[in-house]
């Protein structure tokens, strides 16, 4: 039995790394292949069954999963964002969800035929929509503006809101008082006030706990993430035990306190936690979708369909009207919060959680409640998935595949490549603390930034629309070297460069970006070239005038720095075969023998 249960444990991990990295490849949102696979294993092949394998432990292990991943959403929540969007992330979490639990409610009462009791109960689960699914699908997005924040705040914050909500109603609907509208409404009332009481304080008091042991050095280093896990395990665990559910508020307002504290770094426990939110995001939507019956999924007709496309055309839209009607939002802005609200894990694990109880207790029809939930989870997300992007791009909010430049360092060098670069019609950012050299970059016509690049508040300031990849090319390599570990949060590693640190540097590669250009091409004997005469020149090669031509004309006194093709820029770094063909436009630094080395 062992055996088995941990080759189910490792298959388990196998899977769910394994789609969310198709998912990469192919472009696609990774909740779908989550979601097929959990499918192909459990109720199409009975391969896997959860509820064997783990028997009673297992919605305790989903809620206390769910709950790391709403501390990990907690971390990337900046208070700094909300003066301009406060307001309509209050009203989203509060009356734009009273509107999506009303309108839900009715359409499952009408067009599904549930009874008044699990109508409301489905109403109040498809609140949520959750950064299981929102997070990833804005990361491959990159909205422009303040329309992707709005959401940021919304997919964290809805799900403790939704989670203790749905299960207010669901206590109510248990004890047979939902018909009560008296008391029912007094009950849900007392229930939030007290989630929002014990969960608050015990959120407040875990992450001051934190801060305190790690100000005062009471916890080694190589102890910090799993002290912090400690924490928000038990934090979780002594909520819910004082009143269900609250756990989920308390996990999520730790991560914002330790997110915006002042007194010591958690980028560490933000790393950890978001490659643990990788294998538990995976391992819980293959293993809440594998429960589902064959029979369950057959069973689907056309009118949760129509149910479906209520919550997408008419629900969404106007609890998004609800929520920025008042604001100084744009109308872009607007029909992009309404066009994103793809259900996740918390819709999945609450309903699960309901449902089992509820056909425990023979409630007639409880089990239609999963089957419909995971048809408007998977539903929202490929409508979502497969739209978002194309919206994004048409309201101007977002590019596929940017393919512009921040460079950080606003110097001679840099200048010229920007002013060569930006004249091929590609978007580039200079970016330093130097005010003469941003001074000097506006002056010539290029988007300047003045910041620090190892500066939070410089990553939320920046206007990255259009841009892909940053370069870091100043004449500190440590300031290089720390700005290639900071932006792989904004881009991948990929797509993040430094200059070289010389022949002889031996920095290992994940303390670095990719070496642009090559080793010999240190700033110093870049600004030795520039003070020289060197110029940074824009060449198209063409059959008559090939790339041979080029280092005839110059000598071999060549560097090539970017090979633009169509509408593709491509960063030549040391590993580079240069290779520049004919149609092809060839971006070179170039000087006269005699001024550096040939």
């Amino acid at each position: 039995m062992a055996e088995q249960i941990i080759f189910s444990l490792a298959m388990l991990l196998l899977l769910a790394v394994g789609a969310q990295w198709l998912a990469w490849r192919i472009r696609l949102p990774s909740i779908l292949l989550l979601l097929s696979v959990g499918f192909i294993i459990g109720p199409i092949t009975g391969i896997f069954r959860p509820d064997q394998l783990m028997g009673n432990l297992l919605f305790p292990e989903v809620s206390l999963a769910v709950s790391i991943i709403l501390f990990e959403g907690g971390l990337t929540l900046q208070f700094r964002e909300l003066p301009r969007i406060g307001s309509v992330i209050l009203r989203l979490i509060s009356l734009s969800a009273l509107v999506t639990w009303a309108l839900a409610g009715l359409g499952a009462y009408f067009i599904l035929g549930l009874d008044a009791s699990l109508s409301v109960l489905l109403g109040a689960v498809l609140i949520v929509t959750g950064p299981t699914v929102v997070g990833p699908l804005l990361r491959q997005i990159r909205p422009k503006g303040r329309a992707g924040i709005v959401l940021k705040w919304e997919g964290i914050l809805i799900d403790p809101v939704g989670a203790v909500l749905a299960v207010l109603v669901f206590e109510v609907l248990l004890h047979g008082q939902l018909g009560q509208l008296d008391y029912a409404a007094v009950e849900i009332a007392r229930g939030v006030g007290q989630t929002i009481i014990v969960g608050g304080f015990m959120g407040i008091a875990g992450a001051g706990l934190l801060v305190i042991a790690f100000r005062r050095h009471l916890v080694p280093d190589y102890l910090h993430n799993a002290v912090t896990l400690m924490i928000v395990v038990v934090g979780f665990a002594i909520s819910n035990f004082f009143q269900p559910e609250s756990g989920l508020l308390t996990t999520t307002i730790m991560g914002v306190i330790l997110a915006n504290q002042t007194y010591v770094s958690v980028r560490h426990i933000v790393e950890f936690t978001e490659d643990l939110q990788v294998l538990l995001i995976g391992s819980l939507f293959i293993l809440l979708s594998s429960r589902v019956s064959l029979a369950d999924i057959t069973s689907v007709g056309w009118q949760s369909l129509l149910f479906l496309g209520l919550l997408i055309v008419v629900v969404r839209p106007l609890a998004a009207l609800v929520a920025t009607v008042f604001s100084d939002l744009t109308w872009r802005d607007w029909l992009f919060i309404s066009w994103m609200a793809p259900r996740g894990i918390v819709a999945a694990s609450v309903a699960s959680i309901f449902a089992f109880e509820l056909m425990e207790a023979n409630y007639a029809g409880a089990e239609r409640l999963v089957p419909m939930t995971f048809l408007v989870i998977v539903g929202t997300v490929l409508f979502y998935g497969l739209t978002a992007e194309p919206v994004a791009r048409a309201l101007k909010l977002s590019e596929r595949n940017p393919q512009g430049l921040v460079i950080v360092g606003a110097h001679t060098f840099s200048r010229g490549i920007a002013q060569a670069v930006q004249s091929l019609g590609f978007r580039v950012v200079l970016l330093d603390t130097n005010r003469k050299q941003i001074q000097a970059g506006r002056m010539e016509g290029l988007n300047t930034h003045y910041g620090n690049a190892l500066s939070e508040h410089t990553l939320e300031a920046l206007d990255l629309g259009g841009v892909g990849r940053m370069l870091a090319m100043t004449g500190n390599n440590e300031v290089n070297s720390l700005a290639a570990l900071h932006f792989p949060e904004v881009f991948s590693r990929a797509e993040v460069y430094q200059l070289s640190l010389g022949e002889s540097s031996d920095e290992p590669p994940h303390l670095r970006g990719r070496i642009l250009f090559g080793r010999r091409f240190t700033f110093a004997t870049i600004n030795t070239l520039m003070e020289r005469g060197a110029q940074v020149k824009a060449t198209k090669i063409t059959d008559q005038f090939q790339y041979d031509d080029l280092l005839a004309q110059y000598e071999d006194c060549v560097a090539p720095l970017f090979i633009v093709r169509d509408t593709t820029l491509q960063v030549l770094t040391v590993n580079t075969t240069t290779a520049p063909k004919s149609g092809e436009t060839v971006i070179s630094l170039v000087w006269e023998p005699g001024e550096g080395e040939k």
